[in-house]
C-alpha cells in the first residue's frame, strides 16, 4: 500500500498536483493499492476542516481511481462516502470507527473493504493515552471490540491494523512487531504501517524520516514473515523487493 499524503504539514506530497504524479510513481514501483489521505495523523497534529479534507482528497482519488485500487485514509464518514463515489474502493480509518459513529454503518452500506486501526484518541492528544499493562493483549482486545462492532452492522471485508505509533511508545511498537502472529491469529487480514515512523528514527540515532526507508523495508520483511496482508509505506520499491525476497525464500 503506497502512501499519498495530500497534507502540507506531512513529510510527503504537500501539493495536489504533485500527489497524483507521486501516486503514479508508487504504482510503477510496485504498489498494489494507493492510500490517499488529506489529514495528517502524526503525533501532535491538529484536525483540518471537513471541506479542506474533501478538497485535498477528491481530486487525487478521481485522478488515480482509473489506474489503481485506491483507498481513502479518513476518519470522517462524509469524506469516505464522497471518496468512494469518486472511485475509491477501500476505506482506511485510523480510528476504527470511534471518531465518527456514522462510519461503520456507512461502510457496511457501501460494501467496500474497511481497515480498522487500533486507536485511542486524535493525534493532538493520543500520546497521553500510551499507557498499557500488556500492550499486545490490550491492542488485541480493543481491536476485537472494533471488529465486533464492524461485523455487527454488516461490514463484510475487514482488515485490522495494530496502529504502530498511535498512542504507542517506541517500546510498545517494537513489542507489537515481535508479536504480529498474535494479531494475525484474530482471523482477519493485518495491515502494518511502520513507514518512516519516529520509533525507527529513535533506533537510528535520530535519523530524519527520509532516511528511514531501509529500516522500513526491514519491518516489511518481519510483516511478510508473520503473514501480514499488506504494509503501508512511502518507499514502495524497497518494500516490494523485500516481499519478493521473503516469498522466494519460502516464508509463508
Amino acid at each position: 500500500m503506497g502512501i499519498v499524503n495530500v497534507t502540507p504539514d506531512s513529510f510527503s506530497d504537500a501539493h495536489l498536483s504533485d500527489a497524483v504524479e507521486h501516486g503514479r510513481r508508487l504504482l510503477d514501483d510496485g504498489a498494489d493499492l494507493i492510500d490517499v489521505g488529506g489529514e495528517s495523523t502524526r503525533p501532535g497534529a491538529t484536525r483540518v476542516p471537513e471541506h479542506e479534507e474533501l478538497a485535498r482528497v477528491l481530486p487525487v482519488v478521481e485522478a488515480l481511481a482509473g489506474e489503481v485500487v485506491v483507498s481513502v485514509d479518513t476518519t470522517r464518514a462524509t469524506v469516505a462516502e464522497a471518496a468512494v463515489a469518486a472511485g475509491a474502493r477501500m476505506v482506511n480509518d485510523v480510528s476504527g470507527g470511534l471518531a465518527d459513529e456514522a462510519m461503520l454503518p456507512l461502510v457496511a452500506s457501501l460494501g467496500v473493504p474497511y481497515v480498522a486501526m487500533h486507536w485511542r484518541a486524535h493525534s493532538a492528544e493520543m500520546q497521553s493515552r500510551a499507557v498499557y499493562d500488556d500492550v499486545v493483549a490490550e491492542v488485541c482486545e480493543e481491536l476485537t471490540e472494533r471488529r465486533d462492532a464492524a461485523l455487527a452492522v454488516g461490514v463484510q471485508r475487514l482488515v485490522l491494523d495494530p496502529g504502530l505509533g498511535f498512542a504507542k511508545t517506541g517500546d510498545h511498537n517494537w513489542t507489537l512487531l515481535q508479536h504480529l502472529d498474535v494479531l494475525t491469529a484474530l482471523g482477519h487480514p493485518v495491515l502494518v504501517g511502520a513507514s518512516r515512523k519516529a520509533f525507527l528514527g529513535g533506533l537510528l540515532d535520530g535519523r530524519p524520516p527520509a532516511g528511514r526507508d531501509a529500516a522500513t523495508a526491514a519491518v516489511t520483511v518481519l510483516a511478510a514473515q508473520a503473514g501480514a496482508w499488506a504494509v503501508r509505506v512511502h518507499d514502495v520499491a524497497g518494500s516490494a523487493d523485500a516481499v519478493r525476497v521473503v516469498a522466494r525464500a519460502g516464508a509463508r
